[in-house]
């Protein structure tokens, strides 16, 4: 395995992982962090790193949350841009009302996919 962090998402899923495999008499080996769970001493390695990488995972999803409230506390707002404005979503409204494009001309126009016409529309309606 590349690192011990991709083999699980957490530490009980890392050691159900390691189990599961000493159970069939198969060994794990990282290559990163050179830790072979064939001996005591690499189990015991494999559970202290294990518990590490946890530990960090959490630090890193802790500090992402502040980092996302502080930000929204600034009036941030995460995701991407929208694809159509709202003076767009007039035109296209205008356009419908026509009945002269189709809606896969309209979004070929606009250079956006049929679904987004859709999505627009039905957002604004709300």
């Amino acid at each position: 395995m590349w690192r011990l962090d991709r083999l699980g998402r957490n530490l009980a899923a890392l050691i159900r992982t390691v189990t599961e495999l000493e159970n069939r008499k198969i060994g794990f080996a990282s290559i990163t962090e050179k830790i072979d769970t064939s001996s005591s001493s690499g189990r015991l390695i494999f559970h202290v790193f294990a518990s590490l990488a946890e530990f960090e995972r959490n630090l890193i999803r802790e500090r992402t949350m502040a980092g996302l409230k502080a930000a929204r506390a600034r009036g941030r707002k995460g995701g991407r841009k929208p694809s159509l404005t709202a003076k767009d979503i007039k035109t296209v409204r205008a356009l419908l009302k026509t009945r002269e494009l189709t809606v896969g001309e309209i979004a070929e126009r606009f250079n956006v996919a049929r679904s987004t016409i859709y999505n627009a529309l039905s957002e604004r309606q709300r």
